[in-house]
């Protein structure tokens, strides 16, 4: 099972991916978790990344893919995995396919966890974090018992200063216009899944099971 995770932020993709996870007991691969890993083991493109980021350029692709080529080699991808965070646009797309066609490894499915743009401002600027308990709400979907105070611990919540309107839109908007071109790239080969990702969560994750168990 070789999968693309395609989802924008507050999609619910991180609760998804933890579930396949568990029931299919395949890693979920996320490039931003490939390279913390490399630069603090100081391997060779660990070294590379961070030369990159400390001059505050972007990591290349060529770096990111052979962090992913690495990965792959490990013995619990060899049953398949959830790539999460790469593909981004569709040079990296195009990049991806033929490294995977190279390793004979080529992806069975993409899948777009889909919720509308409004759903996803929502999601985003209503979130309230206790740093002590640990536990998030959001106060349109998910309130605290008392306004402004955590449940279990009673201390205030946090609202994340990168939570803005402003700021998460401009996130979200970026997330469009980039992902566009990729779910249409996707559609061309045959491989584009959309589930609606508005419904209750175990609603989801049934139609996750549903489409995986047939791939």
């Amino acid at each position: 099972m070789r999968i693309v995770l395609l989802g924008a932020p507050g999609s619910g993709k991180g609760t998804q991916a933890k579930q396949l996870v568990e029931r299919y007991g395949i890693p979920q691969i996320s490039t931003g978790d490939l390279l913390r890993a490399a630069v603090a083991a100081g391997t060779e493109l660990g070294l590379k990344a961070k030369a990159a980021m400390d001059q505050g350029q972007l990591v290349s692709d060529d770096i990111v893919l052979g962090m992913i080529r690495e990965r792959l080699a490990q013995d619990d991808a060899h049953k398949g995995y959830i790539l999460d965070g790469f593909p981004r646009n569709l040079t990296q797309a195009d990049a991806l396919d033929a490294m995977l066609a190279e390793l004979d490894q080529s992806l069975q499915a993409a899948v777009l966890l889909d919720v509308p743009f409004d759903d996803l401002l929502k999601r985003l600027t209503g979130r309230r974090s206790a740093p002590g308990s640990g536990m998030i709400y959001n106060i349109y979907t998910n309130p605290p018992k008392v306004e402004g105070v955590c449940d279990v611990s009673g201390e205030p919540l946090v609202h994340r200063s990168d939570d803005t309107e402003e700021t998460v839109g401009k996130r979200l908007k970026v997330f469009e216009e980039q992902t566009a071109p990729l779910v249409e790239f996707y559609r061309k080969q045959g491989k584009l899944h959309v589930i609606d990702g508005t419904r209750e969560i175990a609603e989801i994750t049934q139609d996750f099971r549903t489409l995986l168990d047939t791939l």
